[in-house]
């Protein structure tokens, strides 16, 4: 495919889009980028419902964003003395995902943010674990619907192994 007012060299979709990407600042202002950001959504993602779906199928019941407990889990598992976090591979900083890559504009921000959300993710695992609970984590990437049944039956392994 030709593109037109271009040169040759950036027939390649891809290159030129890398090309673009390094040349363009932010396309919206701040106070736009902000409004985006502050409607990404913390509870009730797709990943989360995609497992509590597939969970409640199989005959679990749970309680969803428990405040009484460290770190508000995505779902609690009372019965089975269990917590499950889903977390977003970019916001926990998944290492070695295909989703979790820096931004380039105010990288010591991203940086800190980021590092400040795995550090306080340990902590909280840690207090779960002192109170008694088993903690399970989940990553957004490994969420496809083809892959769910997988991911479910080794939650579900964790939930019954004594």
């Amino acid at each position: 495919m030709l593109f037109v007012n271009r040169p040759k060299f950036l027939n390649n979709h891809y290159l030129y889009q890398k090309i673009i990407s390094i040349k363009m600042p932010d396309t919206l202002t701040q106070e736009q980028r902000r409004r985006c950001m502050s409607h990404i959504r913390s509870k009730n993602t797709r990943p989360e419902i995609l497992v509590r779906h597939e969970l409640f199928r199989r005959g679990y019941r749970y309680r969803i964003n428990v405040n009484k407990l460290p770190g508000r889990p995505d779902i609690v598992l009372p019965k089975y003395k269990t917590v499950i976090f889903i977390n977003g591979c970019f916001w926990h900083g998944h290492e070695g995902c295909k989703h979790f890559v820096l931004p380039k504009s105010n990288i010591e921000y991203w940086e800190s943010k980021i590092l400040g959300n795995q550090q306080r993710d340990k902590e909280v695992i840690l207090k779960l674990q002192q109170q008694g609970w088993r903690v399970i984590i989940v990553w957004e990437c490994e969420i496809q619907k083809s892959q769910l049944p997988r991911i479910i039956d080794k939650i579900d392994s964790i939930i019954k192994c004594p």
